[in-house]
């Protein structure tokens, strides 16, 4: 069922599917977007700031997008307006995450009345429960009818 605006509350939360980060897709995204040794060569990441493989952050952000969209069903799609992204910890191989999705701020718009602007908190978390990245986003979301 496809959510608008009038379906959702501040509080609100999502909880997406579980996805594995696996370490060749870590270097294969790295290497073809990201191309640092951190990224791309785990034994060269070994004597880097982060002493091992680590994803690229954004990496984390297209697992993040496709856990989102199989989370949050809004009406017309996931369609960004802004936000802050930050990555306090670094996600690695063999990494099981998962998106938990939070309602902040519903603000209906004054000059469009066929939608409005939604603000979400997205936490990406690891298998121990710690934040690999979170993603305040401003979303658009249509109105019924």
């Amino acid at each position: 069922m496809a959510l608008h605006i009038e379906d959702l509350h501040e509080g609100q939360t999502f909880t997406s599917p579980e996805l594995e980060v696996r370490a060749d897709e870590i270097v294969a995204f790295a290497a073809a977007f990201d191309p640092q040794p951190f990224h791309t060569d785990p034994a060269a990441a070994e004597a880097t700031f982060f002493e091992g493989l680590a994803a690229s952050g954004w990496h984390t952000a297209g697992l993040t997008m496709r856990l989102l969209v199989a989370s949050i069903p809004l009406a017309g799609g996931l369609i960004g307006a802004g936000g802050q992204i930050s990555w306090p910890r670094p996600t690695r191989p063999g990494d099981v995450l998962h998106v938990v999705s939070t309602i902040e701020r519903i603000t209906p718009s004054r000059s469009r009345p066929d939608r409005g602007r939604v603000t979400v908190r997205c936490e990406t978390l690891n298998q121990r429960g710690e934040a690999v990245q979170v993603l305040v986003a401003d979303m658009v979301a249509l109105r019924r009818g």
